[in-house]
């Protein structure tokens, strides 16, 4: 590629909005470089500032091409690169992939309230799952209907994710499979076996072996956009 992407992201321990853009990258194929602004620190804000209008991050670079917020992000890798088919040819499974990117995209903020991501901790003892039951049975319901009408058919091509292959709705949902996991979210076998398949994604091991190596550990009491 002529223009080299850059990707503006937080701690990796933390970032989940970080987190999907990185992955749909990886799944793109295409090279990018990295610039990792630790969060909730004094200067934070500023460095963030830097790159994004919006104050927060993730944000892409591409040349003079600026891209903030997570899924316009993701979008915009799939246009680089149409052959990585981060969604479907299928008409259909498109669709429903786009529609639960956007579901996830602006909905759940109990459950990112109740159960922040952060991939160092074990933190099943202070779990508040039961507090937003409702969205964890949305979520696990969503994954359900995906494997069913798309996953299982190979929908975009063969692979153990919800539309079959890695797509954008994967990336989207990540965060969530490794919130489930830090506070112990009893889950079905389908749910389960999801998890497990984003868990062993090369470019997810790889975003979590460098988390795992962070030693800024954050508190809970205030929830920010960029976390």
């Amino acid at each position: 590629m002529a223009t080299e992407l850059t990707l503006i992201i937080g701690s990796k321990n933390y970032s989940s909005w970080s987190l999907r853009p990185y992955l749909a990258a990886k799944a793109s194929g295409l090279p990018f470089r990295e610039v990792l602004i630790p969060l909730r620190t004094e200067d934070t804000y500023r460095h963030i500032r830097l790159y994004s209008p919006s104050g927060t991050v993730p944000v892409l670079l591409h040349g003079d091409i600026k891209v903030w917020e997570s899924l316009a992000i993701c979008e915009y890798l799939a246009e680089l690169a149409p052959d990585a088919q981060l969604w479907p040819q299928d008409r259909e499974a498109r669709a429903f992939g786009r529609s639960i990117a956007h579901e996830m995209h602006a909905g759940f903020a109990a459950l990112r309230q109740n159960m922040p991501m952060d991939l160092a901790r074990d933190r099943r003892h202070e779990s508040r799952a039961h507090l937003v039951k409702d969205q964890i049975a949305r979520v696990t319901a969503i994954w359900q209907e995906a494997r069913e009408r798309f996953g299982a058919r190979g929908a975009n091509g063969e692979g153990p994710f919800l539309l079959g292959g890695f797509s954008i709705a994967d990336a989207m949902f990540a965060p969530v499979a490794t919130r489930f996991r830090t506070y112990g979210v009893k889950l079905d076998e389908t749910a389960q076996l999801y998890c497990e398949a984003i868990f062993a994604w090369p470019g997810f091991k790889e975003w979590e072996a460098a988390a795992l190596q962070e030693s800024v550990v954050f508190e809970f009491d205030v929830f920010h956009k960029a976390d």
